[in-house]
């Protein structure tokens, strides 16, 4: 009797201890990524073409989400990301260091799902999208941190794509001839450079006009003719007295 009540308790016990470390372990093994999540069809370093899928999770029971701003990492520019698809009704619009997606309220307790098309993932290991994501009644939830190397963070860590290696061969994608150089605008008659006097002279020579230094010449000559007549007048009227 005393050996069947010893075991009784000390499974009674082992219950008790096994219940209390579950319930540890369920409060204290949150969620560890972000409230906005990202995935892609290839994950991987220097894949082209590739398509991003975020999904925004609502944390508000009283306002729907309106806006995300997505900025993106080093090595993705805003011009190498095309709109895919969103909430019905939201608009695309591309910024200096990312893009904004936003449009009419979603279902308040729904989640706001995006996709957009990225030309080339850069050559990294993980890249992180940090996001803002606002809702109706003005709320913004700001999901921009980075998780520390040990991988504890602090509740508002930004989305993180993890890549895998890049396949053999592959390489960064050549930049098209127009993002490589500016392009030469043709010049408009005002930004034509205008012709020496030499240049112009000749040319008014060639339309049978007379140069500039033509009508000084005429002119000066008549001025020494006329100048040389009133001498002669003069003296000879001098003579004649």
């Amino acid at each position: 009797m005393f050996h069947a009540t010893k075991k009784h308790g000390t499974a009674r016990r082992l219950t008790l201890l096994t219940a209390a470390t579950a319930g540890a372990v369920l409060l204290t093994a949150g969620p560890a990524a972000a409230h906005v999540e990202v995935e892609a069809d290839n994950a991987q370093a220097l894949a082209e073409n590739v398509k991003l899928t975020f999904v925004a999770e609502s944390e508000s029971a009283d306002a729907g989400i309106t806006e995300l701003r997505v900025v993106l990492p080093k090595g993705i520019a805003p011009t190498d990301v095309a709109y895919d698809k969103g909430p019905e009704g939201w608009k695309f619009t591309a910024r200096d260091d990312g893009y904004v997606i936003k449009g009419p309220a979603v279902k308040t307790g729904e989640d706001a799902e995006h996709s957009v098309v990225v030309k080339q993932l850069p050559d990294a290991k993980e890249l992180a999208f940090k996001t803002l994501q606002t809702y109706s009644d003005g709320r913004i939830d700001r999901w921009i941190e980075l998780s520390e190397p040990s991988g504890d963070g602090h509740g508002n860590e930004a989305p993180v794509l993890e890549l895998k290696a890049a396949a053999p061969g592959a390489k960064p994608a050549s930049p098209s001839p127009s993002e490589s150089r500016p392009a030469s605008p043709s010049p408009t008659p005002t930004e034509t450079e205008p012709e020496s006097p030499a240049a112009q002279a000749e040319a008014r020579e060639d339309d049978g006009g007379l140069s500039t230094g033509a009508w000084l010449g005429i002119g000066a000559a008549v001025l020494i003719v006329t100048g040389g007549a009133a001498y002669v007048v003069r003296r000879r009227a001098g003579a004649q007295q």
